[in-house]
C-alpha cells in the first residue's frame, strides 16, 4: 500500500468543499490531477471514499473514518515541521494574523522592533476578523494570531499581552451635553444616545454591546462601519458616539481633529489582547519572544493614550482635547 501526504491533503480538501472543482482550486491543483489522486488513494485503500454525484460529493462511511485518520496524520506531520522550524528561536519566515482593530496601530512598531533584531526576518501579515484568523491558524496557514480574548476554538493556546481600555468618543458638543447630564460615566448609562459600531463579525462590536448592556436589536445602534477610521469620522461629525480602544485613540484623533474622547469611571471597560498559537506548535522561544515584543509595543501605545495616568477618576472626567 502506497499513500502520500499529498493524497491525504487532497482528500481533506475534497471532504471540506464537497466538490472536485472547488477542492482543486483550494489545493491549487487542476481538477483532473486531484481526481486522479483521489482515485489512486481509493485504490490503495480498497474502497470508495466518496459518493460521486452530479453536483457534489458525499463521504462514504469508510471515507468518514479515513478522514479522521488523514487529519491526524497531516496534523502530526505539521507538528513535526513546526518543531523543526521553530528550533532555536525566531524563524526566518513568520506568518502573523491580526484583527482589523489592532493591525494599523500595532504593526508599525512591532515590525520595526522585530526587524531591528533581525534584518533578514521575513514577516507576512494577514488582517482578518477573528473567525477567519482562528480557522487559518488551525489550518496552518498562519503561525500566530493577535486578537482579543476569549479565544473559543479547541486546539488553540492564548497568551494575554496587555489590556486595552475603552474610551467614549464623540463630538465636543455631544460629550459636553452628556457630561452635564450625569455625575459619573458608565457604558450602560448612555441611555438614548446613538451608538455607532463596526459591522457584525468584529469582536469589538460584541465587546461594546456587552459593555453598554445593549442587544443588536436596540433602536439606537448602527452597526454598519467596516473600520475604526470610518467610525472616527462619523462621530467627529456629530452622528453619534462610539467606544474607542486606547490602542487606536491617538492615531484616530490625529486623523479626525473634531473627535473628542472621554474616560469612563472606574472600573473602565476594556478588552484583553492576546497572542494565539496552535496547541500542537512548540511554544518555547519564538512565541515568548513575539509576545514580549507585542506586549512592549502595545503597552507603550496605551500608556501614551492615558497620558501617564494610572486609573480614571470616579468623578466625571472632561472630554480630552487631544
Amino acid at each position: 500500500m502506497s499513500i502520500s501526504l499529498r493524497q491525504l491533503g487532497y482528500f481533506r480538501a475534497l471532504a471540506e468543499h464537497r466538490h472536485f472543482g472547488r477542492a482543486a482550486a483550494a489545493a491549487s491543483v487542476s481538477q483532473p490531477a486531484l481526481s486522479m489522486q483521489i482515485r489512486e488513494l481509493e485504490g490503495a485503500l480498497g474502497q470508495p471514499l466518496v459518493e460521486r454525484r452530479a453536483r457534489d460529493v458525499v463521504l462514504t462511511p469508510f471515507g468518514r473514518m479515513i478522514l479522521a485518520h488523514a487529519e491526524a496524520v497531516v496534523e502530526g506531520v505539521r507538528a513535526l515541521e513546526d518543531a523543526a522550524r521553530w528550533h532555536g528561536g525566531m524563524p526566518s519566515h513568520l506568518r502573523i494574523g491580526l484583527i482589523p482593530t489592532l493591525a494599523p496601530y500595532l504593526l508599525p512598531g512591532v515590525l520595526e522592533e522585530l526587524r531591528s533584531g533581525d534584518i533578514s526576518l521575513d514577516v507576512q501579515v494577514q488582517e482578518a476578523q477573528t473567525g477567519r484568523l482562528t480557522g487559518d491558524l488551525l489550518a496552518g496557514r498562519i503561525d500566530a494570531a493577535v486578537m482579543a480574548l476569549p479565544v473559543e476554538p479547541a486546539g488553540l493556546v492564548a497568551a494575554p499581552l496587555f489590556d486595552d481600555r475603552f474610551l467614549l468618543a464623540g463630538s465636543a458638543a455631544r460629550l459636553e451635553s452628556l457630561a452635564s447630564a450625569v455625575r459619573t460615566l458608565r457604558p450602560d448609562d448612555l441611555g438614548a444616545e446613538q451608538l455607532l459600531l463596526l459591522e457584525d463579525g468584529h469582536c469589538l462590536t460584541d465587546q461594546a454591546l456587552e459593555a453598554c448592556n445593549r442587544g443588536r436589536g436596540h433602536a439606537r445602534i448602527d452597526m454598519g462601519a467596516s473600520s475604526l477610521a470610518t467610525l472616527t469620522r462619523l462621530v467627529a461629525a456629530g452622528f453619534g458616539l462610539t467606544l474607542m480602544p486606547e490602542l487606536a485613540a491617538q492615531a484616530e484623533t490625529r486623523a479626525a481633529p473634531g473627535m473628542r474622547l472621554m474616560r469612563f469611571s472606574a472600573p473602565e471597560p476594556k478588552r484583553t489582547i492576546c497572542l494565539v498559537r496552535r496547541a500542537s506548535t512548540a511554544g518555547e522561544g519564538w512565541f515568548a519572544d513575539l509576545a514580549e515584543v507585542l506586549t512592549g509595543v502595545g503597552t507603550r501605545i496605551t500608556e501614551a493614550a492615558r497620558g501617564g495616568a494610572g486609573t480614571a477618576s470616579a468623578a466625571m472626567p472632561q472630554p480630552e482635547r487631544t
